[in-house]
């Protein structure tokens, strides 16, 4: 049968009708068919393309208002602060330790300071700017430097940050803890020095502003945890049990003069923590020194949270009754007695409880690294289930 075109057949279309067993209107091709599939497809991958950028536009702001929101809130105090920089400036207490106690006229002495309800406004302002600086080096500085050495995909990225966060923060402090352990009764590690001289109701300005930036820093941390801003691992009840006990800790140790005795704990965990912490780090980038550094945490770790802690703990069953006051009395603020010595007790057992459980999870790490070839960490869950462009790399130890 013979095909005609339409323009073939010139037609009235008001008076006359249209021969449609003549007429065949000619179907598509089929290249036509596959280039419109292909159109189509192309628009569809774009529309994708376009909602995850835009995805990842809109988790950018918001990462960007982590740091942003603080830093307003930092400028604020500080310029009311600079109005008038006095003592009696509102802002004061939040930007400076309070209670300067009176009457020392030696000239090479150092200022001692008591303790007080400003005291929390100290710990909240340092609360405000360490949220900043957490957020603001992770975002602007960490997550830079994660892509270039390598590192694609973003959960990685973001264990990657927040370990070497971490790192930063007790490679600092850890340091200035050592600093206040030499210049007190404790140095090195001396458990008797905990109690001597009891109550330890003043501190010099450094020992202060450590005590009450570490507390600061763990308020940072419980508030990081309850915003959700870290991924939750399968030790996250441990985790919360690990914050819950530790601010009870620095909490009954400043108000109730056990001071020394914190700086210890202190002392212990962030000095382990900085090792954890770049060892962790090593093994995202897939270091090759991260076998031997890791076996050298290990070392470290068993050394100042267990052998150390469980000095300090025997301390508490015999010398925390013999050396020093052993009395409760309110006008003098004596409170190292009975109930203390039960509460101080079971919080760090608690402490040292938790600390065996990590221990237990980095020696199995260390089996399958070992033995099996094999350096995961399950506690991760479903983190590395995203494709990593740079191949398998090891994944170990969340931050305790």
């Amino acid at each position: 049968m013979e095909t005609h075109n339409i323009l073939d057949h010139p037609v009235d279309l008001l008076h006359s009708t249209i021969n449609k067993t003549n007429l065949h209107l000619r179907r598509p091709s089929v290249s036509r068919v596959e280039d419109r599939n292909v159109v189509s497809t192309t628009r569809s991958r774009r529309s994708v393309k376009g909602r995850k950028s835009l995805k990842r536009d809109r988790l950018q702001q918001r990462a960007d208002w982590r740091w942003k929101t603080p830093l307003v809130l930092i400028v604020i105090l500080l310029f009311l602060y600079a109005l008038n920089p006095t003592e009696s400036n509102i802002a004061y207490p939040f930007l400076f330790p309070s209670y300067k106690v009176k009457g020392n006229t030696h000239a090479f002495a150092s200022p001692e300071y008591g303790k007080g309800p400003r005291d929390i406004a100290f710990v909240a302002f340092y609360t405000l700017v360490l949220f900043f600086a957490r957020e603001f080096i992770m975002q602007e500085l960490l997550r830079p430097l994660a892509v270039s050495l390598g590192i694609t995909s973003r959960s990685k990225q973001g264990r990657f940050n927040e370990q070497a966060y971490v790192a930063i923060y007790t490679g600092i402090i850890g340091p200035l803890g050592l600093y206040v352990m030499y210049h007190s009764p404790t140095w090195y590690f001396s458990t008797a020095g905990m109690y001597a001289d009891y109550p330890h109701k003043t501190h010099t300005a450094v020992t202060k502003f450590y005590y009450l930036l570490q507390a600061a820093f763990w308020a940072q941390q419980a508030l990081v945890m309850i915003l959700g801003l870290e991924t939750r691992r399968r030790d996250f009840k441990e985790l919360v049990m690990h914050h819950v006990v530790t601010v009870s800790l620095i909490a009954l140790s400043y108000r109730f003069h056990f001071t020394m005795m914190g700086v210890l704990v202190y002392v212990t965990h962030d000095i382990s923590d900085f090792f954890l912490a770049t060892s962790k780090s090593l093994n995202y980038i897939d270091s090759p020194l991260q076998g031997p550094y890791f076996t050298l945490c290990i070392v470290i770790w068993v050394y100042l949270r267990h052998y150390i802690n469980l000095k300090i703990l025997f301390s508490i069953l015999t010398e925390f009754r013999t050396i020093g006051p052993y009395v409760l009395d309110w006008e003098a603020e004596h409170y190292k007695w009975e109930v203390s010595n039960v509460i101080t007790f079971a919080l760090l057992a608690a402490l040292q409880a938790l600390n065996l459980f990590w221990l237990y999870c980095l020696l199995r790490n260390a089996y399958r690294f070992v033995v099996l070839g094999v350096a995961k960490d399950d506690r991760e869950e479903d983190e590395d289930n995203e494709n990593d462009h740079r191949g398998p790399v090891a994944k170990k130890w969340k931050r305790v």
